[in-house]
């Protein structure tokens, strides 16, 4: 067999492994979202946190899918919403994953992997801002709504804004707290089952 079928046949096994563990972590995501808490007009819930773990282990492309769809998978299946509310959840929750699949993408290729390991306030820095990226998104969702789609009268928009963000920032602050928790406890794992190596090599 020669050099360039084996690593034909090395790169096939590696993209059908990102495939799976990408399908894995949407299903993951879609069934953590239907423990939410209800708290005011909003609800608090889990899944932000696996979000930003998507982003992390599989990229920004591979991990914006399989959160934005695990997510807007929910919306369809689970939540009651139209296809409308479904899209615009696929695109927040693809784009928090992917800003923070990218800025620390961005911070591996300039340090040492020892340095990535160790280095906690990097990893925590970049889930901050895929959180509150979606923070951001879904504000902007609501206020877009609240004044065309679903108008209400302009002096109660800030007053529903307003109720919106503080579990919105709450969800954002769990996500932060726990994420890089399991990223650190899941990496190891990956790495001793050899899947790590194959999702590096797929993403290349």
């Amino acid at each position: 067999m020669s050099t360039n079928s084996v690593s034909a046949g090395r790169s096939s096994n590696a993209a059908l492994v990102r495939i799976v563990f990408g399908a894995v972590m949407a299903a993951i995501i879609c069934v953590i979202t239907l423990f939410r808490i209800p708290l005011g007009q909003s609800k608090v819930h889990f899944a932000n946190a696996m979000c930003l773990l998507a982003g992390l282990l599989l990229g920004p492309v591979t991990g914006g899918l399989s959160a934005g769809l695990g997510s807007a998978l929910y919306d369809v299946l689970f939540g009651g919403y139209d296809f409308l509310n479904a899209a615009i959840t696929f695109v927040s929750k693809f784009a928090m994953a992917w800003v923070t699949a990218m800025l620390y993408g961005a911070w591996e290729k300039k340090h040492s992997e020892s340095q990535a390991k160790d280095t906690v306030l990097p990893l925590v820095l970049t889930c901050a801002a895929g959180a509150l990226t979606y923070v951001a998104l879904y504000m902007l969702k609501t206020w877009i709504f609240k004044m065309w789609v679903e108008p209400v009268p302009a002096d109660t928009i800030p007053g529903v804004l307003v109720a919106k963000l503080v579990p919105s920032l709450i969800n954002a602050a769990f996500a932060l707290a726990v994420a890089p928790i399991f990223y650190h406890a899941v990496r190891p794992a990956l790495k001793g089952a050899g899947i790590w190596k194959q999702l590096k090599d797929s993403a290349r």
